[in-house]
């Protein structure tokens, strides 16, 4: 009897399957290609900023409002610094919009094949949730959506497939769902998808979710933010400072605001990882993998001959890190993060060898 008193305290414990990220290892001459991270550095302007960070000033506390940063983005925007919220990463984003704008008894909805973290959070939450399946073409139906709901979460490009849909689509579930509010998380729009931050003044119940970590290469930094009407933004803060008053610290301010100054290397770098994004479908197609149609910065990889998983572990065993997942639907296929030209070239190598041995066998 006393064991189990003294165990009872176990009972109030939260069970809760948590999402598992890309795997994060170091070692000499990895090839790292699993968590879509930018292959290249940071805008000078970032490290001239740090160098000039006074270390003296992280005895205070820093802006819990991110002001400087806020209003950088409002100004990149072109909007007012009121529709602009600024966050410990995306994912701390998310989770605060989940937390403040589902609050309802109708299920939110988002894709059966999308990020994993939504299940986790509406779980966590205790938010009801309903998964929309995709079509045979990883493709997302707008019909599906046209049903009583508490919230839509929709990633455009999508996770982990890459496809993007356009203005009239997100329109299209704008109006169809005016009493709800639309979630966007646009973190791999700059990549030649669609933002909607042109649909803000439109659609009050539009809130677009984005983050420094994949086209500015501050994935180290975590500086997510959100765009929205200024009731939607009101709400984030609240439950914000409800949680965490000082969500970014000093240097990821400094940093974000930096990058934000310097638009043309942030484009060129954009444009060379669509590049290479372009000429490693070329070469994948001509080895016989077959793929969607990315408007991100990876590619979501299969091929009839090989399976997936013993390709992932080969890869693994050469150094190289790709994802895969051994879930329905998708375990035959792999996401590649676009790395620099030299990298991509060293992956198809090993996936030539490995096709070759396959052959053989």
């Amino acid at each position: 009897m006393k064991r189990e008193f003294r165990q009872a305290w176990r009972s109030n414990l939260i069970e809760i399957e948590p999402y598992v990220p890309g795997e994060q290892i170091s070692a000499p001459g990895l090839i790292k290609l699993n968590t879509n991270e930018n292959p290249y550095p940071p805008s000078p302007k970032v490290a001239e900023a740090l160098s000039d960070f006074s270390v003296d000033a992280l005895r205070k506390y820093p802006d819990g409002g991110s002001g400087a940063l806020t209003a950088a983005l409002a100004a990149y925007h072109r909007l007012p610094k009121d529709m602009v919220y600024v966050g410990n990463g995306s994912d701390e984003v998310l989770a605060v919009a989940f937390r403040a704008c589902f609050c309802g008894d109708d299920p939110v909805l988002f894709p059966d094949i999308t990020y994993s973290f939504y299940p986790v959070w509406c779980r966590l939450f205790q938010i009801p949730f309903q998964e929309i399946p995709l079509d045979g073409a990883f493709c997302i139906s707008p019909r599906g959506f046209h049903r009583p709901n508490g919230g839509i979460v929709l990633t455009n490009p999508n996770a982990p497939v890459g496809i993007g849909v356009g203005q009239s689509f997100v329109e299209d579930l704008l109006e169809a769902n005016r009493s709800s509010v639309v979630i966007a998380d646009e973190a791999y729009a700059a990549f030649g998808g669609y933002s909607a931050v042109g649909l803000l003044e439109k659609y009050e119940n539009l809130l677009i979710v984005n983050t420094f970590s994949k086209s500015r290469s501050l994935a180290g930094m975590r500086i997510g933010y959100a765009l929205g009407s200024p009731p939607l933004i009101r709400a984030l803060e609240a439950v914000r400072d409800a949680f965490n008053s000082y969500p970014l610290n000093m240097i990821a301010q400094v940093a974000g605001v930096a990058s934000l100054s310097d638009e043309s290397y942030y484009q060129e770098r954009v444009r060379a990882i669509v590049e290479t994004r372009e000429e490693s479908v070329k070469t994948l197609k001509a080895l016989g993998f077959h793929m969607t149609e990315s408007l991100s910065n990876f590619l979501f990889i299969t091929h009839p001959e090989a399976d997936a998983k013993d390709l992932y572990e080969y890869l693994k065993a050469n150094n190289i890190l790709v994802r895969w997942w051994a879930k329905p639907r998708i375990r035959d296929y792999l996401r590649v993060t676009v790395g620099t030209g030299e990298e991509m070239a060293v992956l198809m190598e090993k996936m030539r060898q490995f096709l070759i041995r396959k052959a053989k066998d």
